[in-house]
Formats: C-alpha cells, structure tokens, sequence
C-alpha cells in the first residue's frame, strides 16, 4: 500500500513523518465530527500560522480554497522542493482564534 498524499502539498506522507489530522470546519466553529484530512505536520501548522479559525470555517474550509490562498500558495511552492520527511519551525505565532 502506498503512503497517502497530502491534500494541501501533494507529497506523500510516509509512516513515521510527522503528521496531524485538520478538521476543515474548526472544531470550535461547528466542526466536531465533520471532515477531516490528513496532512504533513508542517502543512498543519502553517494553515494555523496564516488563517484564523473564523477565516477558516468561513471561506477556507477546502484543500482547493486552502491552496488558493496567497501565503500558502507560496509556502507550498517551497515546501514541495523538501523531502517528505522535512520538519521546520513555522514562522511568527499562530493566529487568534
């Protein structure tokens, strides 16, 4: 069987890479038991970096919308040069909810 792809990036997720599940409606916005994608852990956490929770529930709860949008378009474009396996800091604090 082979290692799933990441819906934000398109790099596979290899067993043992770090990886987390993203509910695509927050959680704390009605989402509880709704959708969820697996994605490399570094992808994970830059859509928290760049969205809060309200701008996600609202207009970015898509793979499709996520990857429109202009800082994780550009993020995507360089995280897709690393390896899967990559791990780095994301920069700057995770925006409010």
């Amino acid at each position: 069987m082979s290692d799933p792809n990441c819906p934000l990036c398109g790099r596979p997720i290899p067993k043992g890479a770090p990886q987390s599940l993203h509910h695509l409606i927050p959680k704390l916005k009605g989402g509880k038991g709704g959708p969820t994608v697996l994605l490399h852990d570094i992808c994970h956490r830059e859509i928290h970096a760049t969205l809060t929770e309200a701008e996600l529930a609202r207009d970015f709860n898509t793979p499709e919308t996520l990857q429109a949008h202009p800082r994780l378009a550009k993020f995507i474009a360089w995280v897709q040069k690393r390896p899967p396996e990559f791990r780095s800091r994301v920069p700057g604090k995770r925006r409010k909810r």
